[in-house]
């Protein structure tokens, strides 16, 4: 491999140079993308610009990257990886632990490069292909956890919706607490605002299952709260106009 250089001169890097001394070709082209997407935007990179930015043909191009948006979540499929192989090694006891500790491995890896990740946040933000993106990578999380819990409740008359709502909670509150870091710029430890908001899942399952289990049922004059959503909305979208409503009265 060559060594390919940016427009200044120096060696274009997302994760540093390798054993030889060289950027790998597939950080020198995120590196190329994104200096293009901050300078023009997203919609006007096309992938020409892209490979001609870090010096490299188009079959280089696509040999690492199906699109111009898998350019902007270049981790998500090896994270993906990593977290059916972690569920799939766990011996924890309690389940919803075990999910937990999977959805901290994204968190991770966002943090591991904080000036990234913000860069992508902030694109993401802007940019409303990229947010349906984004939306289809976080279904497949979801779905992952779903299906270890599935397994691990499979003697449970309810396991199949307790899988469900267990992981869309832990999506949901994962979720929460990395945009709250990426918002202040990915400054400080990214595991705080993750750790409370995870925390917070598994106490309220603790309390919801020994109300259950105490019998308690809510009182007749308990309000109830009916909301009508898209079927694709995120569950932190749910959470938040649910939280809305609350607040408004």
């Amino acid at each position: 491999m060559t060594d390919v250089r940016d427009e200044g001169g120096a060696t274009a890097a997302a994760s540093g140079p390798g054993p030889s001394g060289k950027t790998p070709m597939r950080e020198v082209l995120i590196e190329a993308a994104f200096q293009l997407f901050m300078e023009h935007g997203f919609e006007r990179t096309t992938v020409d610009d892209i490979v001609a930015r870090a010096g490299v043909g188009r079959r280089s191009f696509f040999r690492y990257f199906p699109s111009k948006e898998d350019v902007v979540f270049p981790e998500h499929e090896r994270c993906l990886t990593e977290m059916s192989a972690f569920l799939a090694a766990s011996t924890d006891d309690e389940p919803l632990d075990a999910v937990c500790d999977a959805a901290r491995l994204v968190m991770r890896m966002y943090a591991a490069n904080p000036e990234f990740s913000v860069q992508r946040y902030r694109l993401t933000r802007e940019v409303p292909s990229l947010r349906g993106y984004e939306l289809s990578v976080v279904h497949r999380y979801e779905r992952t956890l779903a299906h270890y819990l599935r397994q691990r409740y499979a003697g449970d008359p309810n396991g199949a919706l307790r899988a469900e709502v267990q992981a869309a909670a832990v999506v949901a509150a994962h979720n929460n607490g990395l945009r709250a870091w990426l918002r202040g710029g990915g400054h400080g430890d990214a595991a705080k605002p993750v750790d409370q908001a995870l925390t917070f899942v598994r106490q309220t399952w603790d309390d919801a299952g020994e109300s259950t289990e105490s019998g308690t049922a809510p009182t007749p004059d308990d309000d109830v709260i009916v909301m009508v959503a898209p079927r694709g909305a995120p569950m932190w979208r749910v959470v938040q106009k649910i939280e809305k409503t609350l607040g408004d009265e």
